[in-house]
């Protein structure tokens, strides 16, 4: 590419003349593309996992085509999408970037002849059209500083989390620094692609952030993002009301709870009133009143913004508010794969080896079925378990209202400040009490237990 273009960052969309500040149009992708594939890239069925050669890469809305897991690598995409003049914003092709150069992060630095040269990473395009540009060239303060950062990062993990200063008469990197920085700047562009992909498929107002400031840890492989229960073959959920109030106003009438033989779970604030146990049944499908009923609150989902964030403490992902959150307020549903409890004791026993906890007994009034959050689930799925939550669980009926499969939504206990992590008891029963029998006292050396690192004085020291 010509030296004299200015290249653009985060900030700005194109790369733009010098002088005259027209774009820059890249020639014929024919001719920049060298390595377009001749087989299909798209199967039906991708093994699970996938193999260590090819990465699993989910393609929502390209423009318009069918879109399945694709085995293909995010450079071999690029390329095709390139090749047929193809616009695809899950892999950073786009009208703006089609025909024209748009720094997407900084890989390497150098200095030749007293000049400064940053190896560049073009945006929707492979690394193999990666070209050192001098620092004149370079419009993306961002990126600059966001390259710089990573490299005290780095060196502050060598030095045990002890503040450094960088170098000014530095030549090059070294090849460690190098290497450390293009992987963190792989894992920011895909977690960016993560966070838009959560919220394009949910469907509540909140909005859904990722964070990762702890280590290299990207998004996870084999996680689908659902809204709702996703039945298991052979299971039916009838998600049809029978029956629905004739409300005006469902606040003062004789609404759904009382045909239920329970109390309005909700005072006027829209906060929970009723005592753990009690279960909450909200207008419905079929019911006369509007949107605002004030017995609408967990079919409309979190209207608080969460972020998805990697903890410090070794317990993974984890979920904090990024808002305040009053007490007693609904903040999430818990969804999953509802299963047999048969399935549930076969795949509990292999999550034990693994030391993960996805599994949630549907135990309203029996114990039937079980939501698995492990593959499918929402933001719920990285909430993390603690002997002292501040989140407690209740049992929801809404357009279901076969007992043995109640929804489950987790209210706050206590007022939730911006930057605290959201927490619930993973013994925690529907009606609000410790389940004993979900408790193995029985000796560690006959089963796998996972140990807990909540922290909290009333530790039980075991999730399970």
């Amino acid at each position: 590419m010509p030296r004299e273009l200015s290249r653009v960052g985060a900030s700005t969309s194109t790369a733009r003349a010098g002088k005259g500040g027209e774009p820059f149009t890249v020639p014929s992708p024919g001719t920049n593309v060298s390595r377009a594939p001749q087989a299909p890239l798209v199967r039906r069925r991708p093994p699970t996992p996938p193999g260590p050669a090819l990465g699993r890469l989910w393609l929502p809305n390209c423009n318009g085509a069918w879109c399945v897991p694709c085995l293909a690598s995010l450079d071999t995409l690029q390329e095709l999408c390139r090749k047929e003049k193809l616009t695809c914003k899950s892999i950073g092709i786009t009208k703006r970037n089609l025909n024209n150069y748009e720094v997407e992060y900084l890989c390497d630095y150098k200095i030749e002849k007293d000049m400064e040269y940053y190896l560049v990473k073009w945006k929707g395009w492979p690394e193999t059209t990666n070209t050192w540009e001098p620092s004149r060239n370079l419009k993306c303060p961002l990126l600059l500083e966001q390259f710089y950062n990573d490299q005290r990062d780095y060196l502050s993990q060598l030095k045990q989390g002890k503040a450094v200063m960088l170098k000014n008469d530095i030549k090059s990197l070294k090849p460690a620094i190098a290497e450390y920085v293009v992987k963190k700047a792989k894992q920011r562009v895909a977690l960016q692609r993560w966070q838009e992909e959560l919220n394009r498929k949910k469907n509540h107002k909140g909005m859904i952030f990722v964070e990762n400031t702890v280590d290299l840890e990207g998004p996870p492989l084999d996680f689908y993002y659902i809204n709702e229960y996703k039945p298991a073959p052979g299971i039916n959920l009838t998600n049809e009301a029978i029956v629905g109030c004739m409300c005006t106003d469902c606040f003062f009438e004789k609404c759904c709870p009382a045909e239920a033989g329970v109390h309005l779970a909700y005072n006027k604030k829209r906060q929970i009133k009723i005592q753990p146990g009690t279960p909450i049944y909200e207008c419905n499908s079929r019911c006369k009143c509007g949107p605002d009923c004030p017995n609408r609150i967990v079919q409309k989902g979190t209207p608080y913004s969460l972020c998805i964030f990697r903890t410090s403490n070794g317990c993974g992902w984890g979920v904090k508010t990024l808002v305040k959150i009053k007490r007693m307020s609904f903040v999430m549903e818990y969804v999953g794969e509802v299963i047999t409890s048969e399935e549930a004791e076969r795949r509990g026993q292999l999550y034990d080896n693994k030391g993960i906890t996805y599994l949630f007994d549907l135990d309203y009034e029996s114990d039937e079925f079980t939501v698995d959050a492990a593959r499918y689930g929402n933001v719920s799925h990285f909430v993390n378990h603690s002997c002292d939550p501040n989140l407690q669980v209740f049992n929801v009926f809404i357009d279901n209202l076969d007992t043995r499969l109640p929804r489950i939504a987790l209210f706050s206990t206590r007022t939730i400040h911006p930057g605290e992590e959201l927490t619930f008891d993973y013994q925690m029963k529907g009606s609000g009490d410790i389940s004993s029998e979900s408790i193995d006292l029985s000796p560690a050396k006959k089963r796998v237990r996972t140990v807990c690192k909540c922290g909290s004085v009333s530790c039980r020291g075991y999730l399970n």
